[in-house]
């Protein structure tokens, strides 16, 4: 009988979509990356501050598919998970909008699909973990605005304000006066915000909050994936420096976060092709000669980008090894028994020159024309064509 698992990670590798399914059982390639990258994430899991990350990678190499082998990771050592490409869509530069992009692709442990509003549905008043939040959303973060709105959630009666209030927890914010007149109306007291909750100036209130929030319902931290970083390359000036800025709460966020660990991936080029071809340094100082934390901040990023640790090319024995799993699963999928050895494999697979992604294409329909035809001619697989960093004059996502 057919194995529909091993079939649905043939499909994701021939159509190169990125999979946690082909992260999971392709985990052995890039084994000093993976070593230096769960050492950080364990350290956080232990209790250690808040970390992050940036490593970089060529083109077509595996980033996307290392990152995919660190969520497996993550979810197996009970951590939430989140995974976002980088882009127009989900911006950098817009923590608010960002904020709802990373919550909407969480997933908790053991989890199929995203979200996390069943656990916040089974808080109750009076329980110990709806009074630890309820201290931590009064105390710890800038404004008290989430306090009032877990007050608000936990005593209404009605479903369309409770859903509402759970919206606003997943990036969809209400405003402070329907808070306040819910809150009034629900405790029997006036709201009095400590200041207005602005989500521009503050959203780290949020991040803050879910960090919390998920240690305290029992998981060890919460690691979020960015995945295709380089695109920040793309855009405007002013648009590329405030996203430097806003990668350092990820990368640095000291007390600010708990249990979080952020890991970035970056194109290898983007060094010489974007910070040193369009003046990233110069840029900073100019843009921000009366913001000093600001440039500090834009500094750091962009020293941690190039000084970021870079995935080593597959050496011919890790590839062999990679090209076996392959024809494994091919066999698994379609029910059958290729016997061809690797080296065969690896000799068939030229033609998709040196990158993984076209390797592991080419492999692939080297094994269907095997199966279908009992013969296989060269394949069509060809090198996959240069990143560009041209700037996308698209308009960013408000």
């Amino acid at each position: 009988m057919a194995d529909f698992y091993a079939m649905h990670v043939i499909e994701a590798l021939r159509s190169g979509v990125p999979s946690r399914a082909v992260g999971a059982y392709f985990s052995e390639a890039r084994p000093g990356m993976m070593k230096k990258i769960e050492g950080r994430m364990e350290a956080v899991r232990a209790g250690g501050p808040s970390d992050g990350m940036i490593f970089t990678g060529h083109y077509g190499e595996g980033k996307t598919h290392l990152l995919n082998t660190v969520f497996s990771a993550a979810t197996q050592n009970n951590m939430a998970v989140s995974y976002v490409a980088l882009g127009k869509e989900t911006p950098m530069s817009n923590l608010p909008v960002l904020y709802q992009k990373i919550i909407a692709n969480t997933y908790l442990p053991g989890a199929a699909q995203p979200g996390f509003r069943q656990k916040m549905e089974e808080l109750t008043p009076g329980s110990g973990v709806t009074g630890d939040l309820l201290a931590f959303s009064a105390k710890e973060l800038e404004t008290d605005k989430l306090y009032y709105l877990l007050r608000a959630m936990l005593g209404t009666q009605e479903e369309e304000e409770r859903t509402s209030f759970l919206g606003d927890l997943e990036g969809d914010f209400v405003s402070n006066d329907v808070i306040k007149r819910c809150y009034r109306r629900v405790q029997g007291q006036v709201a009095k915000f400590n200041q207005n909750f602005v989500k521009t100036r503050h959203i780290g209130d949020y991040f803050c909050f879910m960090s919390h929030f998920f240690r305290r319902i029992g998981l060890d931290g919460w690691v979020i994936l960015f995945d295709e970083a380089e695109l920040i390359g793309r855009m405007g000036k002013k648009t590329r420096l405030k996203s430097y800025r806003e990668m350092q709460r990820f990368l640095s966020p000291g007390d600010q976060l708990e249990s979080v660990f952020s890991l970035f991936a970056l194109s290898s080029s983007y060094a010489e092709d974007v910070i040193d071809k369009k003046h990233e340094m110069e840029n900073a100082e100019a843009e921000y000669a009366e913001d000093p934390a600001g440039l500090k901040a834009i500094r750091a990023t962009l020293n941690a980008m190039l000084n970021a640790p870079e995935l080593a090319k597959l050496t011919p024995a890790e590839t062999l090894r990679i090209l076996e799993s392959i024809q494994e699963f091919h066999g698994k999928a379609y029910e059958w028994h290729p016997q061809v050895s690797p080296e065969t494999i690896y000799a068939e697979t030229e033609a998709g020159g040196y990158l993984l992604r076209t390797k592991i294409r080419a492999a692939i329909e080297y094994f269907d024309q095997l199966y279908q035809y009992g013969e296989a001619g060269k394949t069509k697989i060809t090198e996959l064509g240069k990143e560009s960093f041209e700037e996308d004059e698209t308009p960013e996502l408000p």
